[in-house]
């Protein structure tokens, strides 16, 4: 059997094994999973891998090229992700601006790349979520207060700045990102793994062994598909993931001296599912808007929690395919190719909903014709 197939089977089977346990494990107890794997296992892996690069200015590209996409996918949110929702859908509007652009690469992205391309790309992708971070915890949440200032009268400026102080604050103190500025100093004094004392080393390397099954059985634990929008969602996922494409496909055009390493870290990383923060930034602001006795919300938080239970299976299944099939997307053509048709693909529900709602605004107008001209063949009423 194919070595990537094969492995591809192994995480497919623990995803399983984490489906059959949905009904033993409460959907509130997953919380103390997930802050297992943040705070501990995925820390671990990463300090691993970051201790093992060569550190390099030339690094600081990664995060920059993270964070272009995201504020690149913002735009593209607006202008046409959204495109097939109402035009006066404004709720719903903001809150795909808020989640698509996101990525959460800890739970859908960093365990495969580990399995498929090595620590090495794992490092890599670390630094490169330090940029999605910042859009995430910080840009997200200044973006969401500023709607929320727009459609009030009330200023809540001091409560803004206290509370964007507290986001820094937790973006310093988070497991990961300490692990990361321990890492980078180390690797400023050229230190590595075998510097630090044998006990601790082989602590580290005990702990890291968890990431990979535990973030697997958390995916197939975590999966809660609400059906009521599912068609709606899985052509926002399947848009996003399109365009996604062919942004990594520009990217590969313009670099064309990059590695298959590397042109698979370009796909992959920002393939990752969305993220869990910009929900927190949209439940923040519906407190508030509660506590003002708002009619009108200035998110949907229903509309993305489907979103979010839809978009982690979807990355997924999508990485480890992208991963099983690497001799196919290292080419920047065949990512066009896909970009391009997965776009396509995704409006084909929306269009055939458009045709047949206008077939049958259509055959009303002539039925209302007809009868205006027939006054006699309208039904009667006996007396």
């Amino acid at each position: 059997m194919h070595f990537a197939l094969q492995k591809t089977l192994e995480l497919l089977l623990i995803i399983g094994l984490g489906l059959l346990l949905q009904r033993k494990i409460a959907k509130e107890n997953l919380k103390g999973i997930k802050i297992l794997i943040l705070s501990v296992a995925l820390p671990a892996v990463i300090f691993v891998a970051l201790l093992k690069i060569e550190l390099k200015g030339s690094l600081l590209v990664f995060p920059i090229l993270a964070l272009s996409y995201n504020l690149i996918m913002l735009l593209a949110t607006k202008y046409f992700l959204g495109a097939t929702l109402n035009h006066d859908d404004d709720a719903k509007k903001r809150t795909l601006m808020m989640l698509l652009p996101s990525l959460a690469p800890g739970l859908s992205c960093f365990p495969f790349l580990v399995v498929y391309l090595g620590e090495d790309s794992l490092a890599l992708a670390a630094l490169a979520d330090v940029g999605n971070k910042i859009f995430g915890l910080i840009l997200l949440y200044m973006l969401a207060m500023h709607w929320y200032q727009q459609r009030t009268l009330k200023t809540q400026k001091n409560a803004t700045n206290n509370k964007l102080r507290s986001l820094l604050l937790s973006l310093i103190n988070e497991p990961i990102n300490i692990v990361i500025i321990v890492g980078l100093i180390l690797l400023g004094f050229g230190l590595d793994m075998n510097a630090l004392p044998g006990f601790l080393q082989n602590t580290i390397l005990s702990v890291k062994v968890l990431m990979t099954p535990l973030v697997l059985l958390f995916i197939g634990m975590a999966v809660r598909i609400k059906f009521k929008e599912f068609g709606f969602i899985f052509s926002l996922l399947v848009r996003r993931a399109g365009i996604t494409f062919c942004l990594s496909s520009f990217f590969a055009y313009l670099f064309p001296g990059l590695g298959a390493a590397l042109i698979l870290l370009l796909v992959v990383f920002p393939q990752s599912a969305c993220s869990f923060w910009p929900y927190a930034h949209m439940s923040a602001v519906s407190s508030m808007e509660h506590k003002d006795g708002r009619l009108q919300f200035t998110f949907d938080n229903d509309f993305a929690v489907n979103i979010l239970a839809c978009s982690l299976p979807f990355s997924t299944i999508l990485i480890i395919s992208i991963l099983s099939f690497k001799e196919v997307f290292v080419s920047p053509s065949m990512l066009l190719t896909f970009g391009l048709g997965m776009v396509v693909f995704s409006f084909v529900p929306f269009v055939i909903t458009k045709f047949k709602k206008s077939k049958f605004i259509k055959r009303t107008e002539e039925l209302s014709v007809f009868t205006n001209l027939n006054p006699d063949s309208t039904p009667q009423k006996e007396e």
